[in-house]
């Protein structure tokens, strides 16, 4: 685990606002951000179980299917990742996550999208283990009670004079360990990377207080979606400040944030902390459809 440090970010907001941002995508080399945070007590809690072996759920370009593999292989842990979408079972070789995984001892079982939405169900489940013998299940984005408590260490004591965080949703699990462990004067906003409302319900599940919101403004189509626009917005940032952001996640939320900022949003004088969740190993394979689109490229490197 490398220290993470919070980045302060030299821009000119109106209103005497400033914004810093957590380096969490510096935490690991290739289980970077909330990843590392959600898997820490999960892989902890599969050694107590005495489990030789991990499964768990992903898409085609998945963070998560990618930390798994690589936190499994180190840890000394079988890793089996069922992965949405049987039309990939031929393209390994041509997606970058897929192939990470792979390279680092991950068996797949490629599933259709209507197969994949039983996921959750202990039909579902039983088979799996007909199939594969025991194994430690780790949900769809790591999301449960243990990653949730990982979470909860993302802020220290250095945090503390910060009044609003600001993370990227995808299942809920990080902004629910951010809001259990914000102080009383903190708000925390959430961007959701999927639409619709359902993350509400989720986050409750796990969210011990109310001290938050779900902005669902930026989210640019849908999970997974991208344009022109956020393609120059992050490659502009990486210029100005020499900060990767992933164009799934944090990207997006850090457009939205600073797009709240220019509309007045936040009080004058607030501090904000962004916290960078990672997720920069999709890059390489969202490059790679945007080069048949004959969009630009992000850039993560000088």
């Amino acid at each position: 685990m490398n220290p993470v440090f919070n980045q302060f970010l030299n821009i000119q907001f109106p209103n005497d606002i400033s914004m810093t941002i957590k380096r969490e995508d510096l935490i690991h080399p290739f289980v970077s951000g909330n990843k590392f945070r959600k898997l820490k007590y999960n892989l902890l809690q599969a050694k107590a179980e005495n489990k030789t072996t991990l499964l768990t759920f992903g898409g085609a370009f998945s963070n998560h299917i990618a930390a798994v593999a690589y936190a499994g292989k180190e840890k000394g842990f079988k890793t089996i990742g069922i992965i949405r979408g049987d039309e990939l079972l031929d393209k390994i070789e041509e997606n970058p996550t897929l192939k990470f995984a792979q390279e680092n001892g991950m068996q797949f079982e490629f599933v259709s999208r209507e197969e994949y939405r039983l996921k959750s169900e202990a039909s579902f489940i039983e088979k799996l283990k007909d199939k594969f013998g025991d194994f430690y299940l780790v949900p769809e984005g790591g999301t449960n009670e243990l990653a949730v408590k990982g979470c909860e260490e993302i802020l220290t004591n250095e945090d503390s004079s910060f009044n609003y965080v600001c993370c990227a949703v995808g299942t809920g699990g990080t902004i629910s360990g951010l809001i259990n462990s914000a102080l009383p004067n903190q708000k925390i906003l959430g961007f959701p990377a999927l639409k619709g409302d359902f993350l509400t319900d989720e986050i409750r599940i796990f969210a011990k207080k109310d001290n938050w919101n779900l902005i669902s403004d930026y989210h640019f189509g849908g999970y997974g979606k991208i344009n022109l626009e956020l393609i120059e917005f992050i490659n502009a940032f990486f210029e100005e400040n020499k900060v990767p952001l992933d164009p799934i996640y944090t990207g997006k939320m850090v457009f939205g944030v600073i797009d709240l900022i220019h509309k007045n949003y936040f009080p004058a004088h607030s501090k904000i902390l962004l916290i960078h969740t990672g997720g920069l190993q999709g890059i390489d394979g969202m490059n790679i459809k945007l080069k048949q689109k004959k969009l630009p490229i992000l850039k993560t490197n000088d």
